[in-house]
């Protein structure tokens, strides 16, 4: 194979993964892309697009751990998924020492709404929306009082994340939760880009060149 052939197939590989790797901009910064389900212990279907966490969490360290690298942008369009697995990717995002920024395209569901903060600033598109709604659990459920009290555990582990690395209260956001009469057949909020940022859910209204210049600035801060 000759060294052209090696980095097309270096190149579709990215492409594949929806990865780009130390960009050739004005400092090289890591883009990260989060995109349709996130993955858990549990395998999606497979006609869904999915984003497995297995393979973003050695990716995160990866970027933090390589000195060629400045900073991480991470992109957003999720329709949620699994707690654990999103959380466990949103708390190694707010640990990392490099700039950080996301913006969200699309949509930013449940799950994606710590992974949309988690970042040193959050930038959200205006035709893009942020739909928070309760916990939810497929499978058997037993009709205890302990199951409820476990829901609602996994519950303010998210909303306590949020209010933390947002601009939005703990009460609030849970208050947005629980709203009836927004989502149809649901119980939630469905907030638009503008509405994200007036509630200090995301940093500020702002597209690729936003965040990209605000990774630039911070990068140029710290040399």
């Amino acid at each position: 194979m000759t060294d052209r052939q090696d980095d097309n197939v270096k190149s579709n590989d990215n492409e594949t993964d929806g990865v780009v790797s130390k960009t050739k901009g004005r400092h090289p910064v890591h883009v990260l892309t989060i995109i349709g389900q996130i993955e858990g212990h549990s395998e999606a279907g497979s006609s869904m697009k999915t984003t497995k966490y297995e393979h973003v969490i050695p990716r995160l360290i990866a970027v933090e751990e390589d000195p060629e690298i400045k900073g991480l942008l991470v992109i957003l369009n999720t329709v949620g998924g699994d707690v654990e697995a999103g959380l466990a990717i949103s708390e190694l995002i707010r640990g990392m020492t490099k700039p950080t920024a996301s913006i969200v395209l699309g949509g930013g569901h449940s799950i994606g709404i710590p992974l949309a903060v988690s970042t040193d600033r959050s930038f959200i598109v205006p035709t893009a929306t942020m739909t928070i709604h309760p916990v939810r659990h497929s499978g058997t459920v037993i009709g205890v009082n302990r199951t409820m009290d476990y829901l609602e555990a996994i519950q303010e582990r998210i909303t306590g994340f949020v209010a933390e690395n947002s601009g939005i209260s703990q009460e609030r956001f849970t208050s947005l939760m629980l709203q009836t009469g927004n989502l149809i057949m649901d119980v939630g909020t469905v907030l638009n880009g503008t509405q994200a940022v007036e509630e200090g859910l995301i940093d500020s209204i702002g597209y690729l060149k936003d965040a990209l210049e605000y990774l630039y600035s911070e990068i140029e801060k710290e040399k």
